[in-house]
């Protein structure tokens, strides 16, 4: 029995990843998961399943193959019946909310659109402690008391002793006959990454372009997730001056005023100095703006900084312009003309919501 259970359910599991592939890029494009998300699960509703099942006629009228009819007509449907308007008291059909881990949702995002694994830096891998049980031993805590071997000890012991009585098998251990699993610490490399997200949040960006921004970064998270165990965000936010704040204020914030794009490279410069050494992070810094910058001056101080120091320093730099009715959209034409041949600086432009898919794709589609 619970073998068919586990293959039913293994059934349903594999209908459920079918129904999300099909509607992922509904999901991806509108932003649904978002505010489904959990610590490590997510809620996604999927279209209904209809589950197979015998319909009954609620007419009196005998049993299965009589009264009225030709061969093939359904069964329990009578005459087509308008609606007349009035409330009802029957239950309606409803999308089905399933529950899948961030894992598994990365891996489908990964087959739909076709990512390819990341090979994290050769220098990238540290250490990280994991406890393996490895054998049974006489003394431990009692939380690690291995049942099954303390009573095999116990009950040995009584036959032993003739103390045993099978008419009454009371088995009573004792402190000697106490067995505890044992461990042993391994270390195994792991690979940390850290992503920095900063966008302009100058009067040019609007609500609709800060949503495109949420959205991908959520899909850029769950991929990066999966890539590597240790990962940490941080968010950078700025007009002509930049800050760090917290992932709730980086999308919530309205601010207003210039833009100075190289102030935002310069935190991100600060953070990666002080807490992330290049030797030991895959760093992924991720720049959203509209293309509007305040001087070519300060372009050119932005060019500067990447060079020197950001793309050197990161698997990929990564730029989306959102596009605004209100900005200029330069800052990405000037980038491609003094990086046209950096494979580490990938650009895109992200006109609208249906252009989130084909920027995943274009940001992570490299496997840097």
């Amino acid at each position: 029995m619970a073998l068919k259970i586990g293959q039913d359910h293994a059934r349903f599991r594999h209908i459920v990843r079918g129904r999300i592939r099909e509607n992922l890029r509904k999901y991806i494009t509108h932003g649904e998961l978002i505010g489904r998300h959990g610590k490590d699960r997510v809620s996604i509703p999927i279209p209904h399943i209809d589950i197979p099942r015998f319909r009954f006629d609620d007419q009196q009228k005998g049993g299965v193959g009589q009264g009225d009819g030709e061969e093939g007509d359904a069964l329990g449907q009578g005459e087509d019946q308008p609606g007349q308007g009035k409330a009802g008291h029957g239950e309606g059909d409803h999308a089905m909310e399933v529950d899948v881990t961030i894992e598994e949702l990365a891996e489908i995002l990964g087959e739909e659109l076709e990512l390819p694994d990341i090979e994290p830096k050769g220098q990238s891998k540290l250490d990280q402690a994991s406890n393996k049980y490895t054998g049974i031993r006489r003394v431990g805590p009692e939380s690690l008391r291995h049942f099954r071997r303390t009573y095999r000890e116990a009950l040995k012991r009584q036959i032993i002793s003739g103390s045993f009585d099978s008419k009454n098998p009371v088995v009573i251990p004792t402190t000697a006959d106490k067995r505890f699993r044992s461990w042993k610490t391994t270390t195994e490399p792991t690979a940390n990454a850290v992503i920095i997200y900063m966008m302009d949040v100058s009067g040019s960006m609007g609500d609709e372009q800060k949503e495109i921004v949420r959205i991908e970064s959520f899909w850029i998270d769950t991929w990066l997730s999966k890539q590597y165990k240790g990962l940490e965000s941080r968010f950078i936010i700025h007009d002509s001056v930049a800050r760090e704040v917290d992932r709730e204020t980086f999308f919530r914030t309205r601010e207003s005023g210039g833009t100075m794009i190289s102030s935002a490279f310069k935190l991100c410069k600060s953070i990666i100095e002080a807490e992330y050494s290049p030797d030991q992070y895959n760093i992924y810094p991720f720049h959203f703006s509209d293309g509007d910058n305040w001087s070519m001056d300060d372009t050119l101080a932005c060019v500067e900084l990447l060079k020197k120091f950001l793309i050197p320093w990161s698997n990929m730099f990564a730029y989306g312009q959102v596009e605004s009715p209100y900005g200029s959209g330069q800052f990405i034409k000037d980038l491609r003309e003094h990086f046209s041949d950096e494979s580490r600086l990938v650009m895109c432009e992200i006109p609208n919501k249906d252009a989130i898919i084909q920027s995943i794709k274009d940001f992570l589609g490299k496997g840097h």
